[in-house]
């Protein structure tokens, strides 16, 4: 009798539209921690006041190299909590922890993609934070250097955390790519689509949403493709595996949130 592993579809272990429902939360939700929490809650603790709020851009009544740097921070930040949480999540459903997964990587490498993206093109919150600093082009070099080494880094870690959703054999790797490339794309299309919204015109799309979403998570495209030409770097989780199955609830969440996402936070509000 054959010992061996059935070979299991894709589609069985991580449904698409599961999948895309938590990829418009979690964009969502990171762009509320980027421009809301980091530099609104900055904003503020200076003692100024917000201008306007949206998907893709804040706006404040004083400029600050704080304010500026709080947005990636709190993308730092929330990626840590979110990592701990995952490790402490054992017993969760798969469709929770990859939630978490999603959440702490697309913050830690738009975090880490900022620096990276400052540091070359002079544009982007952090070409605010060091302009004027001489001699500048070694405060550019510094930053790009710190930002490339970092995302490699930190794609690293978000690989080894998502060994615990690949089953073993040879449909680790497939299942890899769903999990990385499907919100990739849809996550693009969602923040892009958001950002057309925006009242500060098509340029914030560019630098901003396609940049973040294309460009900072641009680590997903590479990730499964790095697990497989590096296999002893990644070997089978001990965990016992669960399918990423289909889940109403989560579908639903996600439309609810992608609705107000585009039409809310996309259009923005303008604070008095």
């Amino acid at each position: 009798m054959s010992t061996e592993s059935p070979v299991l579809s894709p589609r069985s272990v991580a449904d698409f539209w599961t999948v895309v429902a938590i990829t418009a939360i979690v964009h969502a939700l990171g762009s509320l921690l980027h421009e809301g929490l980091g530099h609104g809650g900055a904003c503020l603790a200076i003692g100024a006041h917000p201008v306007s709020l949206t998907s893709v851009y804040f706006d404040c009544s004083r400029d600050s190299r704080w304010v500026s740097a709080a947005g990636t921070l709190a993308n730092f930040a929330a990626g840590l909590v979110c990592w701990l949480l995952l490790r402490r999540s054992r017993q969760s459903s798969p469709r929770l922890r990859y939630f978490l997964w999603l959440l702490m990587t697309l913050n830690l490498l738009d975090g880490a993609g900022y620096f990276l993206f400052s540091g070359v093109g002079n544009i982007g919150d952090w070409a605010d934070v060091i302009r004027g600093l001489q001699p500048a082009w070694v405060w550019h070099a510094g930053l790009a250097v710190l930002g490339a080494g970092l995302y490699f880094l930190l794609v690293c870690v978000a690989a080894r955390e998502l060994l615990r959703f690949l089953p073993a054999g040879e449909d680790r790797w497939r299942t890899a790519r769903r999990l990385t490339w499907l919100p990739y794309v849809a996550g693009g299309i969602i923040s892009c689509i958001a950002g057309a919204f925006n009242p500060q015109g098509m340029i914030f799309v560019a630098i901003s949403a396609a940049a973040a979403s294309f460009g900072g998570a641009s680590g997903l495209i590479w990730m499964s493709w790095f697990m497989a030409s590096a296999p002893r770097w990644f070997p089978p989780s001990p965990e016992p595996f669960r399918p990423l199955t289909h889940s109403r609830s989560w579908i639903i969440a996600g439309c609810i949130v992608a609705a107000l996402f585009i039409f809310g936070l996309g259009r923005g509000a303008t604070f008095h």
